[in-house]
C-alpha cells in the first residue's frame, strides 16, 4: 500500500504544480494551501513563507538532481547513454522539479537560475569525465536539451525521434563521435 504524503510534501506538490501549469504570481500562499488541502495556518506551520517555500522546492531539486547523478554515473550503459535516454520528458519527480525550478527562474528568482546551472554543470562534468572531450560533452547536452524540447513541444507524430530504434541510433551516433 503506497504511503500518504505528508502535509509538508503535498504543499511541495502543490507549489510545483501551480508553478509549472500557471505562474510564479499564481502559487499564493492560499492557492497552494488550496491545491495541498490544508489550511493556510497548516502551511504555514511547514513554510513560514512563500520564500521558504521556495527554499523547500530548491532542496528537493538538489535531492532529486543528487540521485540522477548518482544513476546516471552508475547506469550499465554508461553516462552518455543514461543522459540521452532520459532527455526525453516523463512524468517524473526529477522533472516535475526542473519545471517547477524553472518556472521561479523566469520570475527572476536568482536562487533559481543558479539551481539550475548547478545541475546543468554537474551534469556536464559527468560527461566530460566519460568521453573526455569537454567539446564533445557540449554537444552531447545540447542534443539532450534538443530532444527534451522536442518531445515536449511537438505532438508524437511530429516528433523526431520516433522510435526506441531511433533512440539506440542516436546513442550510437554521439559514441562514435566521443570516440573520434
Amino acid at each position: 500500500m503506497a504511503e500518504t504524503p505528508s502535509a509538508r510534501d503535498r504543499i511541495l506538490d502543490a507549489f510545483e504544480e501551480l508553478l509549472a501549469e500557471q505562474s510564479e504570481r499564481a502559487a499564493t500562499l492560499d492557492a497552494v494551501a488550496a491545491r495541498a488541502g490544508v489550511s493556510k495556518g497548516g502551511l504555514l506551520y511547514h513554510f513560514a513563507s512563500k520564500d521558504a517555500m521556495v527554499d523547500g522546492v530548491l532542496a528537493r531539486l538538489s535531492a532529486h538532481v543528487d540521485a540522477d547523478l548518482d544513476r546516471m554515473r552508475s547506469a550499465p550503459e554508461g553516462p552518455v547513454a543514461y543522459f540521452i535516454r532520459t532527455s526525453v520528458p516523463t512524468d517524473n519527480d526529477l522533472e516535475r522539479s526542473i519545471v517547477a525550478v524553472a518556472r521561479l527562474a523566469q520570475s527572476a528568482d536568482s536562487r533559481a537560475r543558479d539551481a539550475l546551472s548547478a545541475m546543468q554543470r554537474s551534469w556536464l562534468s559527468i560527461l566530460e569525465s566519460s568521453v573526455g572531450d569537454p567539446l564533445v560533452a557540449r554537444i552531447i547536452m545540447l542534443i539532450g536539451d534538443g530532444m527534451y524540447y522536442n518531445t515536449a513541444l511537438l505532438p508524437d507524430t511530429n516528433a523526431v525521434l520516433r522510435s526506441e530504434t531511433d533512440m539506440d541510433r542516436v546513442i550510437e551516433l554521439v559514441k562514435r563521435l566521443a570516440d573520434s
